[in-house]
Parts: C-alpha cells; structure tokens; sequence
C-alpha cells in the first residue's frame, strides 16, 4: 500500500446527519481531481436539524440518492425533503441481511451474539455482502452512474450509517472517473472517525448490554475495514477479468457516457 494521498476538508459539523463529506480532491492515475461540490456522502438524512436541512439545502443538490430498503426507514425515518432537489430511492443489498439481524444486534443477549458474529462471523457477513453488492447490483450501479453522468449532479449518495451500500456506490463512481484505488480506500476509512460512526442503538444500554465484549463483536458491522472494499475490487476483477470491464460489460457504461461523468466530476485537465 502506498502512502494515503491527503484529502482536503470540506466538512460542516451537522447535528443530525452523520458521516457527511464531500469527495471532492481525490486525486485520479491521469493528475486531475474530483472537483469539490459535486459529490457528496453521508448516512440517512432523517434526523437532520433545521441548521442541517439548511446547510443541505444551500450545496445546489440536483439529486439525492437514497440507498436505504423499506427495514432502514422503519427503523430511523423517512429523510428530510429537500426543496427542490430529486430524491431517488435504488434499495441495495442490506450488509446486516435485513429486519432480523438487526434486531438482534439490538436486542439480543451476550450469548446470542456470540452466535452470531464471534469468531470472524460479522467480518465474513460483511465481506460477503460487499461481494453481493458488485455481483447483484450491477443495475443499480450502472442506473446511477448514468444518471450522474446526466443530469444529476451535483449529488448526495447516503445508505443508512454512509459506509458500506453507499461506500460502495461512491467507489464505483470514483472507478469510473479514474480515480486511485489508493485514495477511494483512504476516504472510505474515514468512516471510522469517532464523530462520523453510527450510533449503535442497543434495547439493553446497562455496562453489560453495552460492554465492551459486546461492542467488539458488533465492531465489523459498524466499522470500515480494507478488507471489506478490496472483496469488492476482488470481485469485480475476478468476475470480469478487470475493472474497466466491470464498468462497460457489467454496469453497461458507454466510453460517452464515462466522458460525460468525467467532465461532470473532475476538475479540466
């Protein structure tokens, strides 16, 4: 791994919104950047405060893309209407495998957990949804890199915590405009930062519901681990023979709709 380019911050302090930045900077193989304003990630919009409704409001949203199923909005709520922005809903993959894993990430006890994730169990959840993700989802993906390359932009991509469904989706897009794979890792780890993590929301909150054998057993479900976007870059090359066919062969994207999502993203050469 070579050394992690630098990325500039643009980032607000949000009340309500976690995880929110802007991927603007990241540098691609050819020396251009992606230019800031343009593309933005986060997690759900739901409990955005009206400071944050604002500050959304004044980045010039074309497009809001949502990429939560019908679980997500049950659990924390329908997101924030935007005036004038387009929201798009393109459910992918749950990495937690749906309403009832995540109920018992919520509610179960020591033991359960155990069951279910110890022993490399939740990495191996995690590792095998982001392969499921790039195996399953290449019509979803390729609608939104179309629709990027479109009309949409600038947008915001988030999921439900802003790491993994929506992670993927900023990757693929950064794929797409030749950035380095380098410098998408580094900006997907800085989910991990204290203040951009999901809340883990547990029915038990006593030091035992909440200790830390607990927290380390949830860990891979709420953390972002190379581990996990490299089974994707994996994926991708292993079932199409390279990235470059990942995106024209299994996402379907033209070499003039690429040139427009360049121009649409990166700074002119």
């Amino acid at each position: 791994m070579t050394q992690q380019p630098q990325i500039p911050s643009t980032e607000p302090e949000l009340a309500g919104v976690r995880n929110f930045r802007d991927v603007g900077g990241l540098p691609t193989a050819d020396g251009r950047r992606v230019r800031h304003g343009r593309l933005f990630r986060s997690g759900h919009l739901a409990h955005a405060t009206a400071a944050d409704t604002a500050f959304l409001s004044g980045l010039g949203l074309h497009t809001v893309f949502d990429f939560r199923n019908a679980s997500d909005r049950r659990l924390d709520g329908l997101d924030v209407e935007l005036p004038g922005v387009r929201n798009l809903s393109i459910p992918l993959s749950d990495p937690a495998d749906g309403a009832e894993f995540w109920r018992m990430v919520r509610d179960g006890d020591l033991d359960q957990l155990r069951s279910l994730l110890a022993d490399g169990k939740g990495a191996d959840r995690m590792i095998a949804s982001y392969r499921s993700i790039v195996l399953d989802r290449t019509v979803e993906h390729g609608r939104v890199l179309r629709a990027l390359a479109e009309d949409s932009v600038p947008a915001l991509m988030h999921c439900a915590a802003g790491k993994d469904r929506a992670g993927l989706s900023i990757a693929v897009s950064l794929l797409a405009v030749g950035v380095e794979r380098d410098a998408i890792e580094a900006d997907y780890l800085k989910s991990n930062d204290a203040h951009r993590r999901y809340r883990i929301h547990r029915s038990d909150t006593s030091a035992d519901g909440m200790s830390a054998e607990v927290m380390e057993l949830l860990n891979p479900l709420f953390g972002a681990q190379p581990d996990y976007l490299a089974a994707a870059f994996a994926t991708m090359e292993e079932t199409w023979g390279s990235t470059e066919r990942y995106l024209s062969e299994g996402l379907g994207l033209t070499p003039g709709a690429r040139e427009r999502l360049r121009d649409r993203l990166l700074d002119t050469a």
